[in-house]
Order: structure tokens, then sequence, then C-alpha cells
């Protein structure tokens, strides 16, 4: 099958395992976690189905129970992982490797080993260095090779879905501090790049700042009845890279003030790099992100007491 992906009827053939085995042991013992298409369909990837090979064989060879296997089966995955990431040189040459690894997973599809690399990473390196030294560069990447050719639009749209997941997870992490104005966070319609406004939320959450994030290719009609539900919105950040949105943006902008007058507007992403004159606007975020923190101490704290 076209990228080794496997239907769980595919899977129940080739493994000779019955279906609601399959299930029992993806439900109770956590012993694969096959992808979902939208209608819920499993998809079980080339490394699924050779755990569930392994799993099979050492039930019926060594006659240990399911809950054993799974859990001789992960230690054996956390061990291969250590042996295969763990390296020496320079954390950079650490940070290249964890890189090129993810990516290759993700490139097949490999979506479990991605995660545990990921997760590996993560308590190896800590959340700063992750984020900004491996996963940013693997999303940059991924749209890179789309470009080139060198990834499908299934892969990009695969490996993209993967990887912001892992950064929306952290939304929910760190705690909201009521007194700072909450913000509104997406790229506009047509705008489909959301790394960097990703990666700025993030580190507003981070600061306490409670983010609503909607993401890509957001339409105006949506903004505007957010605009109408939430009250203490205090900021309004858009990022986009097309050069040519510039114009639609300056004019979104003075739409949503008449909307929302308080707030203030942030926009960044490469297009306005080049266009460094927003009428709207009161901040253009061009900084490095090492330089975000001391943006944030002096700029957005005064922000508070507009809300």
């Amino acid at each position: 099958m076209r990228y080794n992906v496997y239907s769980i009827k595919q899977v129940v053939e080739m493994l000779d395992i019955p279906s609601v085995t399959l299930r029992a042991w993806e439900s109770r013992y956590q012993a694969v976690t096959p992808e979902r298409t939208e209608s819920g369909y499993r998809l079980y990837s080339r490394d699924n189905v050779e755990d569930l090979r392994w799993l099979k064989d050492q039930i019926e060879q060594q006659g240990i129970s399911i809950s054993h296997a799974v859990r001789l089966l992960k230690v054996q995955k956390e061990k291969h992982l250590e042996d295969n990431v763990v390296i020496s040189g320079t954390p950079e040459d650490a940070f290249e490797k964890m890189k090129e690894q993810i990516y290759t997973a993700l490139h097949e599809f490999q979506g479990e080993r991605a995660n545990a690399l990921i997760d590996f990473g993560f308590s190896m390196y800590g959340y700063e260095a992750m984020f900004h030294q491996v996963l940013v560069p693997v999303l940059i990447k991924v749209g890179d090779a789309w470009e080139v050719g060198k990834a499908t639009v299934a892969q990009e749209h695969y490996m993209t879905h993967m990887i912001s997941n892992r950064f929306y997870q952290f939304f929910n992490v760190f705690p909201v501090y009521a007194h700072l104005p909450k913000v509104l966070a997406f790229c506009p319609a047509g705008e489909h790049h959301q790394v960097g406004l990703l990666l700025f939320s993030l580190f507003l959450r981070k600061n306490g700042v409670e983010v609503i994030y909607l993401g890509a290719n957001t339409p105006e009609e949506g903004i505007l009845s957010i605009l109408e539900q939430q009250k203490r919105i205090g900021a309004i950040c858009l990022s986009v890279t097309d050069k040519a949105l510039i114009p639609y943006c300056e004019g979104l902008i003075q739409h949503l003030k008449g909307a929302c007058p308080e707030a203030e507007f942030i926009v960044g992403g490469k297009a306005y790099e080049a266009f460094p004159n927003s009428v709207g606007a009161r901040f253009i975020m061009n900084e490095p992100p090492e330089q975000w923190q001391s943006w944030f101490d002096k700029m957005f704290i005064g922000m508070k007491s507009k809300i």
C-alpha cells in the first residue's frame, strides 16, 4: 500500500489477529497507537504492524501475557531510542541528528516513532531548546520539501499536523494571569503558514497571557464573531508571510478596530519584515525570539491598564 499505511482489515489479514483483539490491545494496553482519518478509521504504519507482529510472537511462542509483552516492547523501544539519539559531540550535533530522525519518521508516516523521539527530546533538552532548535527547523524543512516537490501534499499536511499538535499541547500547561490582556491570534484568510504565530502565541502563554489561537487561513466573519463574544481582548495578533496580503491585512486591521477599538494590534511574519510601516498596528514584531522577553516586559505589560 502507498506510504506503507494499512487499514485494520489489512492488518487482520497479515497477522491473523482478530480485529476485536487488536482493538482491545490498543484500548486496554496501548500496544500501538494507529493514526485515524477524519472519519475515524484506523491507519496502521509499518512500525505499528511490526510491533503487533512482535507482540503476537511473544504471546504465542513465549507464553507471556499481552500486558507483559507490551511492557517489554516499550522498554526495548526506549533502549533503542536512547542508543540511536544520544551521540557524542556538540549540542548542535545532537539537535541536528534529532531533527533528521524526526523528519524522516514523519516523512515515512511513522507517527509513533516521531512522537517518541519528541518526548525523548523534551526530557533531554527541555521545552525551549526542542521547539527552537528541533521542531521549528523540522517544520521549515517540511515546507521547503513540499515547495520543491520532495514531499507530497499528504506528507506535508501529515507532518505539519503532527508537530503542530505538539505545540498545541503546551497551551494548557502554563498558568493564566487575569491582570494581563487576553490576546486573539490568527493568520488572515489566504495565509496558510502559522509557524511564527504558533511560536509567538506559545511565548505569550508562557508569560501567563490567555491566547485565543485561531491558526491559519481565518475568515474575517469568524474573527468578528469572537470579538462580539469576548469582552476582555486587549491585543490582536496577526502573522503574514505573503506580501500580497498586506493591503488586505491593513484594511482588516482598520475594520477590526471598529469592532474592538480598545485592542492593540501586533503584526509579524516575513511580509511585515518588508513592510515596516503598518498604519493600524502599534507593534511590528521584527525582533528575533531571543528579544521577545525584553519587548514583553517593556511594552506588553503596559497594556493591562487599558483592559
